[in-house]
């Protein structure tokens, strides 16, 4: 017989210890998808309204859009080309979800939400789950994210394929699976034919490429997701390019400071390792897209001036990936990371008052509704009406009940039959002669000092208003100024166009 001598203790089975459960690469992937996607989202309804204001550009994409395709193809014609893809998608959306501020902006909202989450998954590929998350989250609460988020214009819709054509070019080069380089070639096809200058970012993703010195197979299929989308932009480019009067309003570089600012502070933080190793490095991607779109822009405007931030609002992927991975990089080492936080907490606290201004009217350089309510107010059933210059006329359209009881002394025909967004006006003399038809004349104009004439019909305007009648009152408002002239019969010179005027701003 055998005894068992081990004892009670002995005989208990012994289990191994459990290891702490770490977040799976699912769960950590939704986290990086979804907390930037909700944050854009809630900070794209935040004051989304803008008081009810709304902005020149903004009035014109409201004002087409709200035309049939044909009407609008027949103006892409003339003016407008490179937004008509816009345009038509916009008038699909007004049809769906009815008229009104929140249709037109929304489609921004959502844009700027997907591409929040396409960086943050660019972030989670090239640095992990930290980083992605904070360069996700670092995109949402850029100011010029915030801004074009809440603008019904298509540079949040760029900035989104742009976003996840970049995802493809990465996901692309280890795969190399021709869909993919067929996904990728479609999708910043799609870009460019929103708005022309998305091809910059074609440029930017060659020089990652090449940088990183990716095998000649990828870059042969590269070259020829390239090719066509130059190929498939080539068209809308030339015909375009007959419709250089449209930019004709740049001066010179728009907001260059930002820009080259966040190009400063993005070479900077890749002075430091960022990233994971592999084919594509976050800093490779990230830098080029930050500096190349807008070099290149600034280049050419030394032909011709066309610098303008939103034109490249894309390479704000490239520093908020950076900035992500940078404040990743420091929160892994635990001497740096209390700064880290500290530098955080700083920069949130920095951007509450530029959020604020952002959802007010006064941070665009007009206010088109602002501008119709005066001329509504000022204006009595029968006052003849003046656009000096005829673009006024295109943002007063957008609510025509503004000045339906006005006459239009210079309008020949309407901007809708004529295919035009100002509509065409009637010859100089012809304008003269309406005017002094009339002893009320309400005339929109540019703020104090910004109008000279360009052309007869100006003329004609400035000089009849400066010899038949006498300025009764001018109401400033955002970006332009709103007077009601008198007829002048005491032909006695006067003392001058403000002598005996009264005027008043609408901020």
């Amino acid at each position: 017989m055998s005894i068992d001598v081990r004892g009670p203790a002995a005989s208990r089975t012994v289990s191994p210890p459990v290891p702490a459960r770490r977040r799976s690469p699912g769960t950590a992937k939704a986290v990086v998808v979804m907390a930037p996607l909700a944050l854009t989202i809630a900070l794209g309804l935040w004051g989304i309204r803008r008081r009810n204001s709304m902005w020149g550009d903004e009035a014109v994409t409201y004002q087409l859009a709200h035309r049939d395709l044909s009407q609008i193809w027949l103006t892409a014609q003339h003016v407008d080309l490179v937004h008509a893809l816009h345009y038509a998608v916009m008038h699909e959306l007004f049809g769906l979800f009815g008229e009104g501020l929140l249709t037109l902006r929304l489609p921004s909202v959502l844009a700027m939400s997907a591409a929040a989450s396409g960086v943050g998954l660019l972030g989670l590929r090239l640095a992990g789950p930290r980083a992605g998350l904070l360069a996700g989250l670092v995109f949402a609460l850029l100011p010029q994210v915030q801004k074009y988020a809440q603008e019904g214009r298509s540079y949040a819709m760029v900035c989104a394929l742009v976003t996840w054509a970049t995802y493809a070019l990465v996901v692309s080069v280890p795969h190399r699976a021709r869909w993919r380089w067929a996904v990728y070639g479609s999708t910043m096809l799609l870009a460019c034919l929103l708005h022309e200058f998305a091809v910059l970012a074609l440029v930017a993703h060659g020089v990652t490429l090449v940088v990183s010195r990716v095998p000649r197979p990828v870059l042969r299929a590269w070259g020829v997701a390239a090719a066509g989308v130059v190929a498939g932009l080539l068209p809308l480019a030339i015909c375009s390019a007959g419709q250089s009067g449209q930019v004709s309003w740049i001066g010179g570089p728009v907001r260059l400071p930002g820009v080259l600012a966040m190009a400063v502070v993005g070479v900077a933080c890749a002075l430091v390792p960022l990233g994971v190793r592999g084919p594509v490095r976050l800093s490779v991607l990230a830098v080029p897209i930050v500096v190349l779109p807008g070099l290149l822009l600034l280049i050419a405007s030394l032909v011709k001036p066309l610098f303008v931030d939103r034109y490249v609002l894309y390479s704000s992927i490239g520093i908020a990936l950076l900035l992500g991975a940078w404040m990743d990089y420091f929160l892994r080492r635990p001497r740096s990371s209390r700064i880290a936080w500290i530098a955080a907490v700083a920069v949130l606290a920095a951007l509450v008052q530029p959020s604020l201004s952002l959802r007010t009217p006064e941070s665009r350089s007009n206010d088109v509704t602002a501008i119709g309510a005066t001329v509504r107010k000022e204006g009595r059933p029968g006052d003849g009406l003046l656009y000096l210059s005829d673009r006024y006329r295109a943002w007063t359209a957008a609510i025509p009940e503004d000045t339906r009881f006005l006459t239009d002394l210079a309008l020949a025909q309407d901007p809708v039959s004529s295919n035009t967004l100002a509509g065409v006006e009637v010859p100089a003399q012809d304008i003269a002669a309406r005017m002094l038809e009339f002893d009320r004349i309400v005339a929109v104009r540019d703020p104090a000092g910004a109008h000279s004439p360009t052309d007869p019909q100006e003329e004609a305007k400035t000089s009849t208003l400066r010899r038949h009648f006498r300025e009764y009152g001018t109401t400033h408002v955002n970006g332009a100024r709103v007077t009601v002239y008198i007829r002048d019969h005491d032909p006695s010179p006067k003392a001058g166009p403000g002598s005996n005027s009264r005027e008043r701003v609408v901020g």
